[in-house]
């Protein structure tokens, strides 16, 4: 019975809505068969999707970019007002399939025209919509993410007049990687959410992986061409994490579609083979960033040797005490002796500096001729 009366209140509110709308004036912000048709696209109808006037929608944004302002004019009013899950499921659904009209004009969409990042149902008790409600919000953040994103890759492409480098390859992937992990967030948590509506939405979620995770592979193909052993470290550290962030993703990925399938997902009853990242790229990227190290490690030890080289050392000479078995020859000595002292030195030539050159030991002893002087007396 309760069912009952919230879907003839859900009714009565969706014709008040379109009765409204027919006594307004067709402006530059205002589309009344526009709004007429989003009327119905978001109805308080959990049973059913009006696929015929999403459609209608889509084939006005396509038509004309003037069809842009009544567009987000029209949504921002219907979900702003409401606090039901229906509306707000089938408001982020048709906004869904818009942004994948991939129409040039949609570039002026940065974010989305609502915000259900905090939403909360009021028509039932929080006990029964608190997984509706964890669902919208979660749904909502992708979405305005997207929006985000692909607005910057329209802008990009009017300015692009070269090849993407290495840096905003990697730039792009690693946003794209961020999408997927909040579509992944995106998943019905409670019992009591085996709707229609919910597969419905699901069935689109589902559709965005394939896309998002088939545009990361492509990418992740092209970029690893271009990481070669003499590419940058910085550059080569950066692809290794978004190579190992897929395929850390495969692997929630395949975790993500048993449970669609599980939960009666269509779209997901054919799960497709994940494809993985071979190792032998892994490993050529880590060779890169280690072939980097060495070549770093090697040029500050030649700058080292260059450093070492220039540093002039002067030594000076000091008096040293040196303790030795063997008899000293000493220039005083010299004059007192009466043989011939061999030198080892003698007649040769040194290209050191003498002064340098430590105490030289003779092997043969020194003889004296003369009584030395008793120079002491008692």
């Amino acid at each position: 019975m309760m069912k009952l009366w919230k879907r003839a209140s859900g009714a009565l509110k969706d014709r008040k809505s379109l009765f409204s709308i027919s006594f307004s004036r067709k402006t530059s912000f205002r589309n009344p068969d526009l709004d007429s048709a989003i009327i119905h696209a978001t109805s308080h109808d959990d049973l059913s999707v009006d696929y015929h006037n999403a459609h209608r929608v889509y084939k006005w944004v396509r038509s004309s970019p003037a069809n842009l302002k009544p567009l987000v004019h029209a949504l921002s009013s219907r979900v702003n007002r409401t606090r039901s899950w229906i509306v707000a499921v089938k408001a982020l659904m048709l906004v869904h399939g818009v942004l994948c009209c991939k129409v040039t004009s949609l570039q002026e969409i940065r974010r989305l025209p609502f915000d259900l990042s905090d939403f909360s149902d009021g028509h039932s008790r929080p006990s029964k919509t608190w997984g509706f409600n964890a669902f919208i919000r979660a749904y909502f953040s992708f979405l305005d993410q997207y929006a985000f994103f692909f607005s910057e890759q329209i802008r990009g492409r009017g300015k692009k007049t070269q090849e993407d480098s290495v840096d905003q390859e990697l730039e792009r992937i690693q946003k794209l990687q961020s999408l997927l992990h909040m579509l992944l967030q995106i998943r019905p948590m409670a019992e009591n959410m085996k709707k229609t509506l919910i597969l419905e939405a699901m069935d689109c979620v589902v559709l965005e992986i394939f896309d998002v995770y088939g545009r990361i592979c492509s990418a992740i193909a092209k970029l690893l061409i271009k990481i070669q052993p003499g590419a940058e470290k910085a550059e080569a550290v950066m692809a290794l994490k978004v190579v190992k962030k897929a395929t850390s993703q495969g692997g929630d990925l395949a975790l993500y579609f048993e449970f669609c399938k599980e939960f009666g997902v269509s779209n997901a009853h054919d799960i497709p083979k994940f494809v993985r990242i071979p190792e032998e790229d892994i490993e050529a990227i880590e060779k890169a960033i280690n072939g980097v190290e060495e070549k770093e490690e090697t040029k500050d030890e030649q700058e080292e040797v260059v450093e070492e080289k220039s540093i002039i050392l002067v030594e000076r000479p000091e008096f040293k005490t040196i303790i030795t078995d063997k008899w000293e020859v000493f220039e005083d000595d010299l004059c007192f002796t009466c043989k011939d002292i061999k030198e080892t030195d003698q007649h040769r030539e040194y290209n050191v500096d003498p002064s340098l050159l430590p105490l030289i030991v003779i092997d043969e002893p020194v003889y004296f001729t003369h009584t030395l002087p008793d120079l002491i007396t008692f």
